[in-house]
């Protein structure tokens, strides 16, 4: 029987979000969040494997727009100021939750000392700049890093427009560069999104593999022999790892999904809401909107419960689950391999688990916990190991050649998330922001005409990250997602403009500048349309 590799590949990514003309902004607690319930515990996970002496390998993708954020010093202040006003309240709740329920008070002092340990980590193991942490982890081994589009926009969108997707990988590759010292040789396809050809350019920087959803492969040509457990190669020799989508199901699936057990924590019940708007009211949204705090009491209950009618959250009940579902897992896996085997006798195969990280930790409390459980139980496996691509495309002898098929791994595999009639109203604008470039390159300008192209440049990339319509059609923060788009398509105009006219505004170029601080290495000489 041969034995089976596992790849983990855990891809995290936000949206640019940065107010530097606020003292506060309700989004960027999307960040600080993230930072507090994933990246760090993460780390956490790391530093326990490595104390157990568990070589564990991860694949782990960094987006342009989230590194820029983590590396600047002004979120980096604001994240500690935020996680301070937590930790004040989460010393309130400890008070205030002696004279409740004892369950209660026990997770009140849980939040109290998981929050001031996080503190610690952030600020004096890591002097605020969390990335090191994962770089430490890349240089011992057990991660691999790699990146992606510069503003994750959806490559096959813009396929008409090669020198556009070209822009967004090259962009991408020198931000990962910047904060690690390295090119990757790995790529994230945002949203997994693929077309025929994209391996071109993915060639032309030197990228020597890359994920797909499995509609991509098996549609692809020809047909995969082994389905999705081996990977295989492009004609631009470009290698193709596909996610195991069907087995990934078992975990997310809003159904069926391990993240549904009743004992797990409720996401969407959080003293944010649940609390008296004046003891409150300095721990939310200045604007007085409320919203999550990170602190919450209860747990899933039941799909029929509605949310006043969740029962109380024990920790140590749901990381009972947690071993329960780890095991389930790597049994599952164990099963998959013995039936792959006798499907396909001479193959090692690799099973490709892909996922957002933020859903472990912030969206899945739990998952955090649940991915090192199954990472200790697959390596004190005889049958399983995980793996990282590069590992395995050093030991794979033979490659079948296949292009795979455009496709995402959206709802249907396609494009319904990002286009639709909701959000289409945006690429007629993005598209004649295109042409606009197209035309204004390859001339001879003044220094001053240089940096306002770059700059006109940065607020294309930053009108297509694929975030904004998704929002839009998924309808959760419309209203920002909309301001966001108008506001990077208006300041485009403005900028032709002053182009067009001659007639150049210095202090809206350094405000411009100052607002997104975020691919500043754009250079107008290296850019061709």
């Amino acid at each position: 029987m041969n034995n089976g590799n596992i790849i983990f590949v855990l891809h995290s990514h936000l949206p640019y979000v940065r107010h530097p003309d606020y003292e506060e902004f309700m989004e960027e607690r999307w960040l600080f969040e993230a930072i507090t319930e994933t990246y760090i515990p993460l780390i956490r996970v790391f530093q326990n494997l490595e104390k157990k002496g568990i070589k564990f390998k991860l694949v782990m993708s960094f987006s342009p727009t989230l590194i820029e954020m983590l590396n600047s010093m002004d979120l980096q202040e604001k994240y500690v100021r935020y996680l301070k006003k937590i930790i004040e309240l989460s010393e309130k709740e400890y008070e205030r939750t002696k004279d409740e329920e004892l369950i209660k008070h026990k997770m009140a002092d849980y939040y109290k000392n998981n929050f001031k340990e996080i503190l610690e980590i952030f600020e004096k193991m890591y002097n605020k700049n969390i990335l090191d942490a994962f770089k430490e982890y890349y240089e011992k081994g057990y991660l691999e890093l790699i990146t992606t589009s510069a503003t994750h926009a959806v490559l096959p969108i813009y396929s008409e427009y090669p020198e556009i997707v070209k822009l967004q990988i090259k962009y991408g590759l020198e931000t990962f560069k910047k904060a690690f010292g390295f090119y990757p040789k790995g790529f994230w396809l945002p949203e997994l999104g693929y077309y025929e050809g994209l391996d071109i350019y993915l060639n032309q920087y030197e990228i020597e593999y890359t994920f797909v959803e499995k509609n991509g492969l098996i549609y692809g040509n020809p047909y995969p022999i082994y389905n999705v457990y081996n990977p295989v190669i492009t004609n631009s020799s470009i290698f193709v790892f596909s996610r195991d989508k069907d087995n990934n199901i078992e975990i997310f699936d809003t159904e069926f999904g391990y993240l549904n057990d009743p004992r797990y924590r409720e996401f969407y019940r959080d003293i944010g809401f649940d609390r008296e708007y004046e003891y409150i009211k300095d721990y939310i949204d200045k604007s007085g909107v409320r919203c999550n705090t990170g602190i919450k009491y209860h747990k899933i209950t039941g799909k029929d419960k509605e949310l006043f009618d969740k029962m109380l959250y024990d920790i140590d009940e749901a990381y009972t689950a947690v071993k329960s579902n780890a095991e389930d897992f790597v049994q599952k896996r164990l099963k998959q391999l013995k039936e792959l085997n006798v499907e396909y006798p001479d193959l090692e195969p690799t099973m490709v688990y892909a996922f957002d990280t933020e859903f472990f930790g912030h969206w899945w409390y739990e998952g955090i916990m649940f991915l090192e459980k199954v990472i200790e139980k697959v390596y004190n496996t005889e049958e399983l190991k995980l793996e990282n691509p590069k590992n395995i495309l050093k030991r794979v002898e033979e490659v079948q050649i296949v292009n795979p098929s455009r496709s995402t791994w959206g709802i249907n595999g396609f494009f319904e998330e990002w286009i639709n009639g909701n959000n289409d109203w945006i690429y007629p604008a993005i598209y004649e922001m295109i042409e606009i470039l197209k035309v204004k390159m390859n001339k001879k300008y003044s220094d001053v005409e240089k940096n306002i192209i770059s700059l006109m440049i940065k607020e294309l990339m930053l009108a297509q990250s694929s975030d904004w319509v998704f929002i839009i059609s998924s309808g959760t923060t419309v209203e920002y997602a909309v301001n966001r788009i108008k506001t990077h398509v208006k300041r485009f105009f403005e900028l032709n403009a002053m182009l067009e006219s001659g007639k150049i505004e210095k202090n809206k170029l350094k405000y411009y500048m100052w607002v997104d601080k975020i691919f500043e290495n754009i250079d107008y000489n290296d850019v061709t349309m």
